[in-house]
């Protein structure tokens, strides 16, 4: 059909498809093509709806063209025109209108503008605020009534968090060099109980609470906390099945003995059948049908991080990867994969000492002769010296013998050449599948490419 025959209807609707970034001008455009279109689209007021207040000309325009639709409101004090322009007396009257605002510029910028912006917004949605010189909100912005709000990001600013009727909110990004306080989160959290998605990078002190307040976070889908310990306040939520989470912890050492609050309330999150324990870039991650937690200790070491372990059911582990660290403590390997009753995959990346492991695995290391992690199917080793294979033949005779035969023995290595370094003729009688690989450092033949595997 051609494109003059297009019903009007249908020819306004076209630019609403488009990329947002390029959308403003590509109507513009499209107002230059014939009287006919300029008439059709400038009179479509969401079209005219997306105000910067850089142009303040072109801004008057799209108010006026924008009629009384919601609009999208962006205020940047290094590009905005002087805000003491009388032009900006506008913004008291299109609060009603607001959609969503971003507002980014110092402290000196966002007082003249929070003084513009004291009615309520009842059709806000979106809130984004990214500042410096940590400029304070008052409490008398938008009237503290944000009844439709969705999404809340807040960066560098300082509030006195909760905000009323917050109860749509699903959103909310808080970044902050300022500690705040446990309490004000768990009252903005009893404020918005909706909230699915919160990303936190603030610290969080240690503050007195209600012994025993406990915030259901019951639409919870994923928490991060990143650049903070969030231990403490962990002790006082409710986290639902499925959600995701990634946090720093203050773990103690786990010789002390003491139960975590914190780990109860996370209780809800059983059935990890993945953990990772990843000394390199101090992070503990545990995955599993009901969710995903992620940590980063305070203590990283791979004997700490064995013993953490303990705090959590691990009965349901099906692979366990440790990467990197010194050597742990000799009897911590064969007690924290004991529990792992379902472990079908063990895999040690750069370990100091992978032997330790190894050994773990073997009956003689228990005086019950227990054979440890008895659904043991693979064994992935990848190291920088040399490995003594008798080792795993031992081990693998020794299940063998109790019918525990592993599938799959994956060695890498990364330096000398396979001939030298490895031989698992031996290996073949006892396993099913023996793979072996050479790993070149770079320059040659080029970074983490693999010369040869074979079986």
């Amino acid at each position: 059909m051609p494109i003059n025959r297009t019903p009007p209807e249908i020819l306004s609707l076209i630019p609403h498809f488009w990329e947002s970034y390029s959308r403003d001008q590509d109507v513009i455009a499209l107002t230059h093509v014939c009287q006919a279109w300029r008439d059709l689209f400038v009179s479509c007021p969401s079209l005219w709806t997306k105000l910067d207040c850089v142009d303040l000309d072109r801004t008057r325009v799209y108010l006026e063209r924008s009629k009384s639709s919601p609009i999208d409101l962006s205020l940047d004090s290094d590009h905005c025109t002087s805000l003491s322009d009388p032009f900006f007396n506008f913004l008291p009257h299109v609060a009603g209108r607001l959609k969503s605002l971003h507002i980014e510029g110092g402290s000196k910028h966002l007082q003249p503008i929070s003084a513009y912006l004291l009615r309520p917004a009842p059709l806000l949605e979106e809130l984004r605020i990214r500042s410096y010189n940590d400029p304070v909100l008052p409490s008398t912005f938008l009237n503290e009534d944000l009844s439709s709000l969705r999404l809340l990001y807040l960066e560098e600013v300082r509030t006195e968090l909760p905000w009323r009727n917050m109860v749509n909110l699903t959103s909310f990004t808080l970044i902050h060099e300022s500690p705040i306080s446990a309490s004000q989160y768990l009252d903005f959290f009893e404020s918005a109980p909706h909230l699915q998605h919160v990303s936190l990078s603030a610290e969080i002190p240690i503050t007195d609470v209600q012994n025993g307040r406990l915030v259901p976070m019951t639409c919870l889908k994923r928490m991060n906390c990143g650049g903070c310990s969030a231990s403490h306040l962990f002790d006082h939520l409710l986290i639902p099945v499925g959600a995701r989470l990634q946090m720093r912890v203050d773990l103690p050492n786990p010789t002390e003995g003491r139960t975590l609050k914190f780990i109860d309330n996370l209780k809800n999150l059983p059935n990890f059948t993945t953990i990772g324990l990843d000394t390199d870039m101090t992070s503990m991650w545990f995955r599993g049908p009901n969710g995903e937690v992620r940590m980063t200790p305070s203590a990283f070491d791979t004997s700490s991080m064995l013993g953490y372990l303990a705090y959590f059911d691990t009965s349901m582990t099906e692979w366990l990867w440790i990467k990197g660290g010194k050597s742990p403590n000799s009897t911590l390997p064969y007690s924290a994969l004991l529990p792992m009753k379902g472990l079908r995959t063990l895999t040690l990346t750069r370990c100091e000492d992978p032997h330790i492991f190894v050994h773990a695995l073997h009956p003689g290391t228990s005086s019950s002769g227990v054979v440890v992690c008895p659904e043991l199917e693979e064994l992935v080793i990848e190291h920088k010296a040399a490995f003594d294979l008798k080792v795993i033949e031992g081990v693998v005779a020794a299940r063998a013998s109790r019918g525990a035969k592993l599938k799959l023995i994956r060695i890498i290595s990364w330096y000398g050449t396979i001939e030298d370094q490895i031989d698992a003729s031996e290996l073949k009688n006892l396993v099913s599948r023996v793979e072996t690989a050479l790993k070149i450092q770079p320059p040659f033949p080029g970074p983490g490419e693999w010369v040869h595997v074979f079986s």
